[in-house]
Formats: C-alpha cells, structure tokens, sequence
C-alpha cells in the first residue's frame, strides 16, 4: 500500500502549504484568486498540451477504456437525474457530476499506478478521456450557462470550447501527438516548465479555501456534497468492477487497473473549474477532500480484493 499512502502523503503536505499560508495571509487578500486564473488560464492548458503531446494515442481505444467511459457516465449521470429533477440548476449540477465521476487520475493517479499496479501508463486511458472529452464537454456547459439569456449565434456556441484556454492546450498536444511532430527542445522546455506549476498552484489555491471554512459536508449543499461523494467513491467503482467482471470478461491485473483507476478520489482541478465560473466553489471542495479522504480505505480494499 506504499503507493497509495504516497500519493496521498504528497498532496496532504502541499495542500497543509496552502493552508498555512492562508492563514497568514502570505498572499495578500486576493491570493487563491490568483493562483486559480493562473493554474486555468496558463499552467493547466501548458501541463495538458505537454501530457497530450508525448501520449501514445492508440492507448485510448481499448477495453479498459470502454469500462472507463461508462462507469463515469453512469455515475454522472445518475448526479444529472438527481439535479434535474430537485432543479439544482446546471451550473452547480455540472460541477457536482463532475465530482461524481472525474477521478484523480494526473498527482495522484500516477503514483498509485506505480506503486499499486506497476506501471505509469496504465492511468493513461482514464487520464486522455477526461482531457480530450469530459473537461471540454463540462466547460462548456458551464461556458453556455454561464450567459444570462443570451447565448449568442449558433455558430458562435459551437465554438466554445476553442475559447477556452483547457481546450485549447488540450486539442494542441492531441494535433502534435497524432501529426507525430517533434517539438523542439527550446519550445518544448520552456512549456514543461510552465506546466509544472499547475499541480502545486491547484492544490495551495485548494488548501487556501479551506481557512475559516465549516467541516464539509453541511450548509446548503450538503446533499449535493454526499451524493457526489457516494458516487465518487463506492458507485463509479462499484460499476466499473460489474462491467469489467461481468461484461467485458477482464480478470486480474486488467480487473485491478479499471477497478483502482475508478475509485480514485475526485480531481482538485474540479475546484478550479467551479472557482473560475463562480459555481459550486463549496460543493466542489467538500466534495475533493470528502472522496480524497475515502478513497483510502476504499483503494485498500480494492487492492487487498482483486490484487
């Protein structure tokens, strides 16, 4: 369980950071403001188009994959149901579908997978799906929802996702990987660099909203925050292991890798994106840090069951 202990040791320390710092007003007032439009506006899309750029794209279309795509649209959409029919309305039902089914699969998911499965790439097809299809899907429905009334021409909402800075890295890196262009140390370098703020910035602007907060899981979206947790953390794993048992006939190390994968906690980028749209701020940072705490002792029993 080395693995799972490390990956969550790491965050906790650089989270705590966050927290420390909040708390002594290091920042100044506007401080995890900053630090979210920088991790959304540059270092998120710099991190995505490097990650994006150096993937082997064949990796995504595989069973595995197949088991990913429909235990996460299950889980969202059993969060979606829910929300239309209480009317949370779509922003904040967006955010809290994404809490449901978008795991950790980039600072946390890695270091489970070498640690707990052996190999890096297996968090690959979880990790291309969500950048290439459920991030620009989710934003932008928060980009049209966003706009009281008007939404502009069609073809203008079409275009959406071109405006947005995750998309636009991302849709990058999958042109250069699938071109099979190699980008030129001197640009490439300085990108990386760049990029590798993104994971830290999230995670202190995620430990900074944590000062003079309440215990999560109460005031008005507590429902809201326990569904997504019980989704997150016992449904979205729950599905993932009957479909790849059951359905697509996958047996030990492949059943290990979709089950771990699936359980992993919700992303702590969810907060950036509610932060960066002024929607299910709270929902959305209960929700990371309820399912991040579960996951351990669910990642546990995983492991101990199918490993």
């Amino acid at each position: 369980m080395q693995g799972v202990l490390t990956g969550f040791a790491v965050i906790a320390v650089v989270i705590g950071v966050g927290y420390l710092l909040g708390r002594g007003g290091h920042l100044g007032e506007h401080g995890r403001e900053v630090l979210t439009k920088l991790a959304f506006h540059v270092a998120s899309p710099a991190l995505l188009f490097t990650t994006l750029a150096r993937a082997d794209l064949s990796t995504v279309f595989s069973s595995r994959l197949l088991v990913t795509a429909l235990s996460t649209a299950a889980a969202a959409g059993v969060f979606v149901a829910v929300g239309a029919v209480r009317g949370w309305g779509v922003g904040r039902t967006t955010i809290g579908a994404l809490c449901s089914s978008y795991v950790n699969a980039g600072n946390l998911g890695i270091p489970i997978a070498v640690y707990v499965l052996g190999d890096a790439s297996l968090v690959a097809p979880v990790l291309l799906f969500q950048l290439l299809l459920l991030t620009p899907v989710a934003l932008t429905i928060l980009d049209l929802s966003g706009r009281d009334g008007e939404k502009g021409p069609l073809w203008q909402r079409l275009l959406t996702p071109l405006r947005n800075p995750i998309a636009l890295g991302s849709l990058a890196g999958v042109t250069v990987s699938a071109a099979g262009v190699r980008v030129p140390a001197p640009v490439m370098d300085p990108v990386t660099l760049i990029g590798n703020m993104s994971v830290p910035a999230v995670l202190l602007a995620f430990g900074i909203s944590l000062c003079g907060s309440t215990m999560p899981g109460r005031g008005p979206d507590r429902h809201l925050v326990l569904l997504s947790v019980a989704l997150k953390s016992v449904g979205q794993p729950a599905v993932a292991w009957a479909l790849a048992a059951g359905v697509f006939g996958l047996r030990g190390a492949q059943l290990l890798d979709v089950v771990v994968t699936s359980a992993l906690p919700a992303a702590q980028n969810l907060f950036t994106y509610a932060s960066r749209y002024g929607v299910g701020e709270r929902l959305a940072r209960d929700s990371v840090l309820v399912s991040t705490v579960l996951s351990v002792p669910v990642l546990v029993v995983v492991a101990t069951l199918l490993g």
